[in-house]
């Protein structure tokens, strides 16, 4: 069995808020690049990002954090504390912590993508963000307008596409009852979680992290806190800045059908289809590492 990783390097605390964030950094031989900040998703840590990192600093400054809730940083109790609102200032305070003075390269994947689209397509971050790379992570509001323009279109090929995703999504509705899924998290989920992602993945190995049970846990509060009020009331949301959507074929949780009508809200949008499972940051490190440089370095970005 896989120990646990060694601590991520570089590790230093911003305090935002309530909360403090731990961000991690990992030394480059261009430290003039524009640097490159990695937000993961749920139920994961930083930890996930350790060798697409490696990987990415051979061309620039690279940094992660783990998310409020997560790995090192702290978990605040209030649910509210949890919104996507909140989560954008803390990726404003990781920013201006570390590039006060250049715009950096955002990649997200699954909620890590999802909280990072609210910053995306927030003015405030104008001139902050160079480009962000999507990894299985829609933005809820456009989610909302696709599922309602879906379900009230005369094709049923677009109902199919709704519902095909909404069983994809199972898992969303049982989060949102109180007790039972942290329960499962606490007592079983947890200790096996790195044997479900090496079932989902096909892979030998998963990496097993200290914090597996707790991140798990609180992360749960980051669906009750907006996966309703977003569907539900979803906002005009748009982007002007490079996307590069990388949609996994296999993935188990988010279809290609979510971001079918992106380009009405994000005119620069460039697809990346890759044939694998959800968890590119550990199965194609190498493949994620490069597709994000050739974007970066590309005139679109």
């Amino acid at each position: 069995m896989t120990e646990p990783k060694a601590p991520l390097p570089n590790h230093r605390q911003v305090a935002r808020g309530n909360v403090t964030l731990a961000v991690y950094a990992w030394p480059s031989p261009k430290p003039e690049a524009d640097p490159v900040i990695l937000i993961h998703g749920y139920p994961d840590s930083a930890q996930v990002w350790r060798e697409t990192a490696e990987r990415l600093a051979e061309h620039r400054p690279v940094f992660a954090y783990d998310v409020r809730g997560a790995g090192a940083s702290s978990a605040p109790k209030a649910l509210r504390d949890y919104r996507l609102e909140v989560l954008s200032e803390d990726l404003l305070a990781v920013i201006q912590a570390v590039s006060p003075r250049r715009p950096v390269h955002l990649v997200g994947h699954d909620w890590g993508s999802i909280q990072t689209w609210e910053s995306v397509c927030s003015p405030r971050f104008e001139g902050r963000i160079a480009s962000f790379t999507s990894i299985s992570g829609p933005c809820l509001d456009h989610v909302g307008h696709w599922m309602r323009a879906g379900l009230l279109s005369a094709d049923p090929r677009r109902w199919a596409d709704v519902f095909g995703q909404l069983a994809h999504s199972w898992y969303i509705g049982l989060f949102q009852v109180p007790l039972i899924a942290p329960m499962a998290w606490r007592v079983a989920v947890g200790r096996q979680w790195p044997r479900v992602v090496e079932r989902l993945e096909g892979m030998a190995e998963a990496p097993r992290f200290a914090t597996q049970t707790r991140d798990g846990v609180n992360g749960i509060a980051l669906y009750r806190a907006n996966m309703r009020r977003r569907l539900l009331a979803p906002q005009r949301r748009t982007a002007a800045i490079p996307v590069q959507l990388v949609t996994p074929r296999y993935d188990p949780f988010v279809t290609e059908a979510l971001t079918d009508s992106l380009a009405g809200w994000v005119p620069h949008v460039r697809r990346v289809p890759v044939y694998a499972g959800h968890w590119l940051p550990l199965t194609r490190p190498d493949f994620l590492a490069s597709t994000v440089e050739a974007f970066i370095a590309s005139d679109a970005a």
